[in-house]
């Protein structure tokens, strides 16, 4: 099959589908971040009193039975359940009738989602039950529900699809990675159409534990929605967030033939490594520029083509500064009339879900023409050289946007995506 199919064959976003911080679906997350609100608030799911930092950006409302029974419930992670209800709402934007399929076209239709750090709350439950009551007492389901890939395996499940079906796994460039492997998959004729994205339920005592001690996290205990501040000298550290993304990427061919209403093409994702530390970048940017001229090359695109920017800007004092530094290498004169944006500013750090999220963020820009705003943006740091949407949403046309996410480890990704039209011209 993949033989017949030319190696660049053009992908389409013809469905998302989000549960943030921000709303529990695409479209609320969408109306919250162009009106700049924070999703950030103390936690509610365990005692944080004993942590340095006590807030976070939870989900709010998030029931996992309107999305599963009772009994499929227990036998999942949280994160998996971000995951399904994020793929459901996917799937019906899409509208794509999965009870509908043939065996043929089930085979044809993939899901790739991916996490950062899997099952937590169900690792640290568990090892718990193990330190009170023994290995006996340990579920049996323990094992699937922690690991990085099962999301989509329920998502598979649930709707009968039969394609390729994994997950990658980098961190906080999760997302972007996925969405890279089902360009590449649904390009050399593996599957006509592929659910992408990742998702993350991270804030547990472990998982904010954890960034704490590694001083990643911001303190700002007493005004936890003007804690994440990208490109502020006052910003402290990331703030944690949860949740899912998941688009649906189809062949154009596949998308016309069925009269799927496309909201953007994916032209390119390019990828590149630091190597330089396990968590901090590299203070010249060296492995998100490489990522972004690589996608560059392969869209056949130059960076003056691009509107928009949705940063990976975690509001980290290193972090911030390497990307922007990244960015003037790559874009010169041209980051002074891109409008950047950092969405993290209002849904916090979904971490292994956030590349898909600001991809979807960055669909909808596209389609709306408005580019979210930087909230928080009082004193900016003179070193983070890029024109902002700075706490106000912008109105301006959006051809083509670029969704940067990066990860511990050096791992660097930049997705470029763009208006039907664009891809018609080249």
């Amino acid at each position: 099959m993949a033989s017949s199919q030319s190696p660049r064959r053009r992908v389409v976003v013809t469905g998302f589908g989000a549960v943030t911080p921000l709303g529990l679906s695409a479209a609320a997350s969408w109306d919250a971040a162009i009106r700049g609100i924070s999703g950030a608030a103390p936690i509610t799911r365990f005692d944080a009193s004993g942590h340095t930092t006590t807030f976070a950006c939870e989900l709010k409302g998030f029931d996992a039975l309107n999305y599963v029974d009772r009994k499929l419930a227990r036998r999942m992670d949280v994160y998996s359940h971000y995951a399904v209800a994020a793929a459901n709402e996917a799937i019906k934007h899409a509208q794509l009738d999965t009870s509908t399929l043939t065996d043929a076209q089930r085979a044809r239709i993939g899901v790739i989602i991916g996490s950062g750090q899997g099952g937590m709350e169900t690792f640290q439950n568990q090892a718990v039950t193990w330190h009170t009551s023994g290995p006996g007492r340990l579920s049996p389901f323990f094992v699937p529900m922690i690991i990085c890939d099962i999301a989509g395996a329920w998502v598979a499940m649930e709707h009968g699809l039969r394609g390729p079906n994994h997950a990658v796994v980098s961190a906080c460039a999760t997302g972007n990675d996925c969405i890279m492997s089902a360009l590449d998959s649904i390009r050399a004729g593996r599957a006509d159409i592929i659910l992408a994205g990742g998702a993350e339920c991270a804030i547990t005592p472990l998982g904010v534990g954890g960034f704490g001690a590694a001083r990643a996290l911001s303190t700002r205990n007493d005004e936890p929605t003007r804690a994440s501040r990208p490109f502020d000298t006052d910003r402290d550290g990331f703030v944690i967030g949860e949740g899912a993304g998941v688009l649906v990427l189809e062949s154009l061919e596949s998308a016309e033939s069925r009269g799927a209403t496309i909201y953007a093409e994916l032209l390119a994702v390019g990828a590149a490594c630091d190597a330089h530390h396990l968590t901090a970048p590299h203070p010249d940017g060296v492995g998100a520029r490489l990522a972004m001229e690589g996608a560059f090359r392969e869209a056949g695109i130059t960076p003056t083509d691009v509107d928009t920017i949705n940063m990976h800007a975690t509001s980290t004092g290193l972090g911030d500064v390497a990307e922007c530094s990244a960015v003037r290498a790559v874009f010169g004169d041209h980051a002074d009339v891109v409008t950047a944006t950092a969405t993290k500013s209002m849904t916090g750090h979904m971490l292994g879900a956030a590349g898909a999220v600001e991809a979807i963020f960055s669909v909808q820009s596209i389609v709306h023409n408005i580019v979210p705003p930087v909230i928080n943006l009082e004193n900016p740091d003179p070193e983070c050289t890029v024109r902002v949407a700075a706490n106000s949403a912008e109105h301006r046309e959006v051809r083509v946007a670029v969704s940067n996410a990066f990860g511990f480890g050096g791992h660097n990704t930049a997705a470029i995506l763009a208006d039907r039209s664009v891809g018609d011209a080249l």
